[in-house]
């Protein structure tokens, strides 16, 4: 069990832990924000605000046209580009209707919109809607892309500098002396007691395991194999100990277990009883180690991040209902559910507080979450709904293949698609979103997902 014991260096942990989270979300906000910044300005769109936050403004500078600032609520952000949205059919090109990447401050530009502004003869060219569907394209993708860049770095820099989670080695971490009943509490070994297999062999703590029964051993999972198959036989063990390899004979004996299939779970019958099976049994426990992993394995941790985030965004709807029993109700809070920020902010204070916990598995561990928070923050933006950045995309691509099935068709150009029709859907998609932020909170506040049972 997973315990925590306070101290002035635990104190400090919590609080580096939670102000990482803290500025890292600031960060990531921060950034996906320029990935929509670069690419308008590229392309010549006129940005008058670039903030990160919302409510009031706490610092701000102006910088060309571009204001540039900070809010007091980091929790979101937003670039304001003219011309978001093209003018209806028959209105004046030069009145435009003005709004934002921020998912909130795209609500509230919608009202906004009842009173058009006038763009000058200056910017008459420079709105968003008169760029090309690929330059759209780019410049809404540009926020969730930069997530997934850093998903890729915090991830991947991660399991190639500081491992991922501990694995098990072929190290010989504890000898159990002597074999006992199942269900014995005895804490010392009876002197009837007959020695384990690893203790007659000779195993010693700190043994590296290099070959079972003159197989070379690569992984614990197959030197776990190897024993649970050598049951009632003799074989040959080679095991390295103070830079020396040592010849060694043991003799695993047979121990009824329960089954498990390839990903290692118990295998079950038609009446759902774990299946058993005679298995080698020797008596020694292996160490754990963080290891560093190589860079060809960042593809595969990658992309398991991801199938995992759109696991949990495709089912999101079932899972907050699953968060509002948990919250109103007695059912217990799922800890593979979804989480708010106060949720990760807590969870990210309690990895720094575990006492089983080092210095580098609290760091990676902390690493992980903020890289689990980008790739979130890149999946959920990609959902083709307004007022996220998918939505966006979805109505360029539905413009561009309007406009091709005209030209095959030899039909007049239909014009831009007034992204602006579908903003009653983006007022039920942003209450939802209100909705769903604000039961997350309050679950992890009064059920919250905890590491510590």
């Amino acid at each position: 069990m997973l315990t925590v014991t306070w101290s002035l260096a635990t104190v400090l942990w919590v609080v580096g832990a939670v102000l990482f989270f803290v500025v890292g979300l600031a960060a990531s906000i921060a950034l996906h924000e320029v990935g929509h910044l670069l690419p308008a300005k590229r392309f010549g769109v006129k940005v008058t605000q670039y903030m990160v936050g919302f409510g009031s403004t706490v610092w701000s500078r102006q910088r060309g046209e571009t204001e540039y600032g900070v809010k007091a609520v980091p929790l979101g952000g937003y670039i304001r580009m003219i011309g978001m949205f093209p003018p209806r059919p028959g209105q004046d090109p030069s009145v435009v209707r003005e709004s934002s990447t921020g998912i909130f401050q795209t609500m509230a530009d919608d009202a906004r919109r009842l009173s058009a502004e006038e763009v000058g003869p200056d910017d008459a060219h420079r709105q968003f809607w008169q760029l090309s569907v690929p330059r759209r394209v780019v410049v809404m993708l540009g926020g969730p892309a930069m997530n997934a860049l850093l998903a890729v770095l915090l991830l991947g820099g991660t399991a190639v500098t500081l491992g991922v989670a501990p694995q098990t080695t072929t190290t010989v971490g504890l000898v159990q002396e002597c074999v006992l009943p199942a269900g014995s509490t005895a804490t010392e070994c009876p002197a009837d007691a007959p020695p384990t297999p690893a203790a007659a062999a000779g195993l010693e703590a700190g043994d590296v395991v290099v070959s079972f029964d003159g197989r070379p051993v690569e992984d614990w999972q197959q030197l776990r194999a190897d024993i649970r198959d050598a049951a009632g036989r003799r074989v040959p063990l080679v095991v390295e100990r103070a830079g020396e390899r040592v010849d060694l004979t043991i003799a695993p004996i047979p121990n009824e277990v329960v089954r498990l299939d390839d990903d290692g779970d118990p295998v079950l019958d038609d009446a759902g009883v774990p299946l058993t099976e005679e298995a080698g049994f020797v008596g020694f426990s292996p160490t754990q180690e963080r290891r560093a992993q190589p860079v060809s394995d960042v593809p595969g941790l990658v992309a398991d991040a991801f199938v995992r985030t759109v696991t949990v965004v495709v089912s999101l709807p079932v899972r907050m209902v699953d968060v509002a029993q948990a919250a109103f109700g007695s059912e217990p809070r799922d800890p593979e559910g979804p989480v708010g920020i106060v949720g990760v902010g807590r969870l990210s204070g309690e990895i720094a507080a575990i006492d089983q916990f080092s210095a580098g598995d609290k760091v990676s561990l902390l690493l992980g979450t903020m890289g689990g928070l980008n790739m979130a923050l890149f999946v959920f933006n990609l959902l083709p709904l307004l007022p996220l950045d998918g939505g966006h995309v979805a109505g360029a691509l539905y413009e561009g293949a309007r406009r091709r099935v005209a030209a095959l068709r030899r039909r007049p150009d239909p014009g831009p698609f007034d992204v602006a029709r579908l903003m009653p859907v983006a007022y039920v998609v942003g209450g939802l979103l209100v909705a769903m932020s604000v039961l997350l909170v309050y679950a992890d506040i009064v059920r919250p997902v905890t590491l510590l049972g």
